[in-house]
């Protein structure tokens, strides 16, 4: 049976390399649709967390998970053999930045070395990780081809970007359209019929290397925008207007505007990492990406400004931000979601440590932070002595649990830097 066929038929076995935030929505997603479906993954605690029904990953419903554990329709391992027995490979890893900003491809290298070394005939490999225009074709194809299999007859290479949202419920994964791009017009035509079985939409290029490129574009489109409004924001600052006032206002154009927020800077897997990415392939061809590393000079100033306004609260109340106590609320990069990668709010904190604040936090998504120093800091029941302790509470994450009410009649002086206070105009309140 051909391997279309089997596509067809979802009779096909298919390998999720990486069950993080993206490869487990997708294995399971892929299970739903009848495909027997192995998770692979290097952390003995995620494969078991997931063969025990214990999703680890805030869009994953624990009876959606129990469910196909029971139907067999999905398993987790850390043995690399489920990859001899795979007929769809989809590589899921992590793709972040060295301490130089630089490309840190080594999760992608190691998958693919475990891909050639079961690569085998009628099999359909699919990076789906986020990374620079070129990947596909100047790192994958070129250690698959070690095999000595012959790209779009013997089997089939295709990049197709991820688009998970974590903590959106306005979207289904299956709902979200999927750019895809192979290396050959066979591999994009493989692909497609792979993700047809499962996404409403299919979306295909001219090549892997546009695939890499529209997942850049949407991400960079995002971080640069975002750069204005964190610009205008601290602008209003200055001349002392409400930036989220005029936002609102502007929001009300019917057409020719999107909104973007202010912030204490930019976080999470994607935002903070792409535009790297991208500026580092320019560079290959003499080629400067102005925009980009305007955008990033600015978002990474902003915890910075966030500091700097702290100080400034204080020294109007006649208090130094050093020994002052401060209270951050929410150290995750994104409201209800139990993912501190990259936040802004870790390198809040370490800027108000290294002033000489004393630091504490509250979320009850993240117990426990290490941030530069041996001895990790643990999330504070958030009670009224915790806040009407503090010399200033400092909103970095607006979680949806946190009661406005609440913080505004406890703490004495509120920094809100996610507009999480809307609705009140306590005088004890400063919005960014």
């Amino acid at each position: 049976m051909t391997l279309a066929q089997r596509l067809e038929q979802r009779d096909a076995h298919v390998t999720v390399v990486g069950l993080g935030y993206v490869g487990l929505p997708m294995a399971i997603e892929v299970a739903k649709a009848g495909f027997q479906v192995t998770g692979y993954d290097l952390d003995p605690g995620r494969v078991q967390a997931v063969n025990q029904g214990k999703p680890y990953v805030s869009d994953v419903a624990a009876a959606e998970l129990e469910e196909l554990l029971g139907s067999g329709h999905l398993i987790a391992t850390t043995d690399p053999f489920c990859l001899q027995g795979a007929n769809v490979v989809l590589i899921c890893v992590p793709t972040p930045i060295n301490r130089w900003k630089e490309p840190d491809l080594a999760c992608v290298r190691h998958a693919a070395e475990q891909v050639r070394s079961h690569l085998r005939r009628q099999q359909l490999v699919i990076l789906e990780s986020t990374t620079y225009p070129g990947t596909t074709t100047e790192l994958i194809q070129p250690v698959l081809a070690e095999s000595g299999l012959e790209v779009g007859r013997d089997y089939w290479i295709a990049y197709s970007p991820e688009r998970i949202d974590p903590g959106n419920r306005k979207y289904a994964l299956r709902e979200i359209p999927k750019v895809v791009g192979g290396v050959t017009p066979a591999c994009t035509h493989m692909a497609q019929a792979f993700y047809r079985q499962f996404i409403d939409r299919v979306v295909p290029v001219s090549s892997a290397t546009a695939a890499e490129m529209v997942k850049l574009y949407e991400n960079v489109f995002r971080n640069i925008n975002i750069a204005f409004v964190n610009e205008l924001a601290t602008l209003c600052d200055r001349m002392k207007l409400d930036v989220w006032e005029i936002i609102d206002a502007a929001s009300s154009k019917p057409y020719g505007f999107m909104p973007f927020y202010p912030g204490p800077g930019l976080g999470g897997h994607c935002i903070p990492v792409d535009p790297h990415y991208l500026a580092w392939k320019a560079r290959e061809y003499d080629f400067h990406c102005s925009f980009v590393e305007l955008a990033a000079t600015i978002n990474d100033n902003m915890p910075y400004f966030v500091r700097n306004k702290v100080a400034s609260l204080l020294n109007e109340s006649g208090k130094s931000l050093k020994r002052s106590r401060v209270v951050v609320l929410g150290v995750t990069y994104k409201a209800d979601v139990a993912d501190a990668r990259e936040s802004p709010a870790l390198k809040v904190i370490q800027l108000l440590r290294e002033a000489g604040a004393k630091v504490a936090y509250h979320d009850p998504y993240v117990p426990e932070l290490a941030i530069g120093n041996p001895v990790p800091m643990h999330s504070q029941p958030l009670t009224p002595g915790l806040l009407g302790g503090a010399d200033v509470v400092l909103i970095t994450t607006n979680h949806s649990c946190f009661d406005p009410e609440f913080i505004t009649r406890h703490a004495p002086l509120v920094l809100d830097t996610r507009n999480a206070l809307r609705n009140t105009r306590a005088q004890n309140v400063c919005r960014l």
